[in-house]
């Protein structure tokens, strides 16, 4: 066997046949954009140069997060995923969308595809469609690639696929979600407490560089400098290093808040069920926790 090359990640070398390319992320933009169009159109570039280079006849299909999660709640600028759609269909290209985090509810839609008027051929879910209840995940797949197997046997399975007990908590999360408007309640969350509340805390803590999110999908971006948006602490940084960042999830504890950090980022996530008050008193932990972040940037 051997051994991973040198600043691998530690549990995983990569596929053979992978090609990664950049998204777009305007706050900081590989692309040098200064405006989310020129973001949206460099990347598309960017992404056809790379198709380019590998030739359209080697790539089976591009796969995307939709709204990227753990990587940092970049939503996409407007355009885009329609851009890489035409692209596909241009190039005869299967596109994947990855909704494991961002599907059922999380982005104020029942897909956050619906929200950016796109289409893929294969859509990946799982976790939001029971809840977690019972471990379930699944495909969405597309009437043309779906006829393929109409006269062939499709040369896959799990020993689980189909599990009645995962299947029916699936169906009656779906009923109850439609039921409840829990879809709806994330929408409104995000458009009338959630971004206004996270935005007014970037307008008063100087540690705050950069809000993004929809629905009940949100990231704060946290800097030493919102000028230069110097991270508060280095990439993939631990003990002293990372020290203001495990302050201020300390601090989150304190005050009954449970944060998701990673490297300078912080998310907020809340459960598509959320109400408006308890929406408020998260807004309001997080504020305070903040204080300790604003203690390592620039004034």
């Amino acid at each position: 066997m051997r051994a991973p090359a040198r600043g691998a990640w530690a549990s995983d070398t990569g596929a053979a046949g992978v090609v990664h390319f950049w998204a777009p992320f305007l706050y900081r933009s590989p692309f040098h954009a200064e405006t989310e169009e020129q973001e949206c159109e460099r990347a598309l570039r960017h992404l056809e140069d790379t198709i380019a280079f590998e030739g359209p006849q080697t790539i089976a299909a591009i796969i995307l997060e939709t709204v990227p999660g753990t990587a940092g709640i970049m939503v996409p600028p407007p355009g885009y995923l329609t851009g890489v759609r035409e692209i596909c269909d241009r190039y005869g290209i299967v596109f994947i969308l990855d909704e494991v985090m961002a599907g059922f509810g999380r982005t104020g839609h029942w897909f956050a595809a619906d929200g950016f008027d796109v289409v893929p051929d294969l859509l990946t879910f799982a976790k939001g469609v029971n809840s977690g209840y019972v471990p379930l995940g699944g495909v969405a797949i597309s009437a043309e690639i779906a006829a393929t197997f109409d006269q062939r046997p499709y040369p896959g399975g799990l020993t689980y696929s189909g599990h009645p007990l995962a299947c029916a908590s699936a169906v009656a999360t779906i009923n109850a979600m439609a039921e409840e408007r829990i879809v709806e309640n994330a929408a409104e969350i995000g458009e009338t407490v959630l971004g206004p509340g996270l935005r007014e805390l970037a307008e008063r803590h100087p540690s705050v560089g950069d809000v993004r999110g929809m629905g009940v999908f949100w990231a704060l971006d946290l800097v030493r400098d919102k000028e230069t948006r110097e991270p508060l602490v280095p990439y993939n940084a631990s003990g002293e290093a990372n020290a203001p960042m495990a302050a201020f999830a300390a601090a989150c504890k304190r005050n009954g808040l449970w944060p998701f950090v990673n490297m300078n980022r912080t998310h907020a996530v809340p459960p598509c069920t959320i109400t408006p008050s308890e929406a408020k008193e998260g807004l309001a932990a997080l504020d305070a926790a903040l204080t300790l972040a604003d203690e390592h940037a620039a004034r």
